[in-house]
């Protein structure tokens, strides 16, 4: 297993003006600023790249729309890039140039990671016994700042070919899965429950959600408050994840399908047993808030979930 993680996501979108101001309330760092380009990182250096749908440079797209049209996957070391370039030789995936296609289509490309190493500093949490927060307050978050691009989410037009691609060709770690219906799948063998999640759709390609990890749920909750207040609609929660175990919220934006705020999910080792589950709403959450908090009352809006996306 040769990835560290995903190093970068690039988007090509219709309103690229939309696309800046939706990143710059999601908490990115804005790097360089062009008509034809913009870059946004993470804390720890993770790029999300924002191009006009047509610009003629980009990859071809999966599906209709705004939407992902790389990932680049980050190695640790050139010897580790070079072991993953092999693999994917070997698999008869590698292209001249250097990337690959997934089954889907979907462009990758490859490099050592650029990315830095971010220590972060959850709020320690109190219980009978147990006092970790000792003489000061839990806080209330103003904004997220997103820590690193955590996961990315995929709709399999070919569930088992997707899935056998990014096992064997690309050397993924299989965490969890849906047997026959959804993989999670894992980068390092020590490392965060899943990097990439695979949902069988016979015949349609495409992105479900790109997600951004954060220190904490009181980081969740403040970011998706502060999202609201700005006007940008929930897809659903707040809520928890059973499988993973995170902490999520989940907003639609003008880069494509939702983006996802996320804390707390399961750090695997050699010894973590992947589970088979049935495929079930309960499962993609034990619980959550369709309609997303009321930015300005700070309450639960009341709504169901229409999304259509699986969560209900």
């Amino acid at each position: 297993m040769s990835f560290t993680g995903i190093d970068a996501v690039t988007f090509g979108v219709s309103d690229m003006a939309e696309a800046r101001r939706f990143c710059d309330d999601w908490g990115l760092r804005p790097v360089s600023a062009a008509a034809d380009r913009l870059v946004f990182e993470t804390q720890d250096g993770g790029q999300v790249i924002i191009r006009p749908a047509d610009a003629p440079d980009l990859p071809p797209a999966i599906e209709p729309g705004n939407t992902v049209r790389e990932v680049t996957w980050g190695c640790a070391d050139a010897a580790a890039l070079e072991a993953s370039l092999a693999r994917l030789r070997a698999a008869g995936a590698l292209r001249e140039d250097g990337t690959a296609r997934d089954p889907n289509g979907l462009s990758l490309r490859f490099q050592v990671s650029p990315r830095r190493k971010v220590v972060a500093q959850p709020t320690p949490a109190n219980a009978p016994g147990s006092p970790n927060r000792v003489d000061r307050r839990s806080p209330v978050h103003a904004k997220a700042d997103p820590i690193k691009l955590g996961h990315i989410v995929l709709f399999a037009a070919d569930f088992g070919a997707m899935r056998g691609f990014y096992l064997d060709a690309m050397g993924l770690i299989l965490s969890d899965e849906y047997p026959g219906h959804g993989a999670f799948m894992r980068a390092q063998t020590r490392g965060e429950h899943h990097n990439l999640f695979v949902l069988n759709r016979p015949g349609k390609p495409g992105v479900n959600h790109v997600a951004f990890t954060l220190a904490d749920i009181h980081e969740v909750i403040g970011g998706g408050i502060a999202m609201a207040q700005k006007g940008w609609k929930t897809e659903i929660g707040p809520g928890r994840h059973p499988i993973s175990s995170a902490y999520f919220w989940y907003f639609h934006n003008p880069l494509g399908a939702p983006v996802e705020y996320y804390a707390d999910d399961d750090f695997c080792t050699e010894a973590w047993v992947p589970g088979q589950f049935v495929r079930k709403p309960e499962l993609f959450a034990e619980w959550a808030i369709a309609g997303g908090i009321d930015g300005t009352t700070r309450r639960q809006v009341v709504a169901v979930d229409q999304s259509g996306r699986g969560h209900a």
